[in-house]
C-alpha cells in the first residue's frame, strides 16, 4: 500500500485556454453537487471544463456549460451532461465572491476539476478579467523570449 502525499490530487479536467484567455486575479477551490451517475463518470475522466462558467443566481453559485458525459452504464436515472451544478462555498467567501462579480469587469472560470486526496470532487475556479486581442500577444511574447533566454542560459553553462 502506497501514501499519498498530502497535496496529491487526480486530476479529471484542466482548463488549458483559462490562463491565455483571462488575466486570474485570484483562485477558490469549491466542493460541487453532482448525482452518482456524475460521480462514476468524473473517476473514468469522462468531462470537459473548456466552455465553463460560474454565474451568481438566487445568492448561489452555479457551474454552468460544464460538460460530464454521462455513464456508460446508466440507467433512466442518468444524468444531463450540462446541467448547471451547485458550487459549495463558504458564507463568507461566498459574500466576498458576489460582492466582486456585482462590481462587473470579471467572471468565474473554472481552472480544473479534481478528486482532492479524501476521493471529493472538486473545482479550481478564478476570478478573472478577460483578455484583449494584444494582451494575449503581449504574454504570447513574454513567454517566447523567457523560454529563448532559458536556451542561451543553457547553452553557456
Amino acid at each position: 500500500m502506497s501514501i499519498k502525499p498530502e497535496n496529491e490530487r487526480k486530476m479529471i479536467a484542466v482548463n488549458r485556454k483559462a490562463r491565455r484567455d483571462y488575466t486570474v486575479e485570484n483562485t477558490l477551490e469549491a466542493g460541487i453537487i453532482l448525482t452518482g451517475t456524475e460521480v462514476k463518470s468524473l473517476r473514468s475522466g469522462r468531462a470537459n471544463i473548456a466552455d465553463g462558467y460560474a454565474a451568481e443566481r438566487a445568492g448561489e453559485v452555479y457551474l454552468q456549460n460544464v460538460h460530464i458525459s454521462e455513464y456508460f452504464a446508466g440507467n433512466i436515472q442518468n444524468h444531463h451532461p450540462t446541467r448547471s451544478r451547485k458550487l459549495l462555498i463558504r458564507k463568507k467567501e461566498l459574500r466576498k465572491l458576489i460582492g466582486t462579480l456585482k462590481r462587473g469587469g470579471v467572471t468565474l472560470v473554472p481552472l480544473s476539476m479534481y478528486f482532492n486526496t479524501r476521493g471529493i470532487a472538486k473545482v479550481e475556479i478564478a476570478i478573472a478579467k478577460g483578455k484583449k486581442k494584444y494582451d494575449k500577444r503581449q504574454s504570447e511574447k513574454e513567454r517566447s523570449w523567457r523560454r529563448q533566454q532559458e536556451r542561451l542560459i543553457r547553452r553557456d553553462t
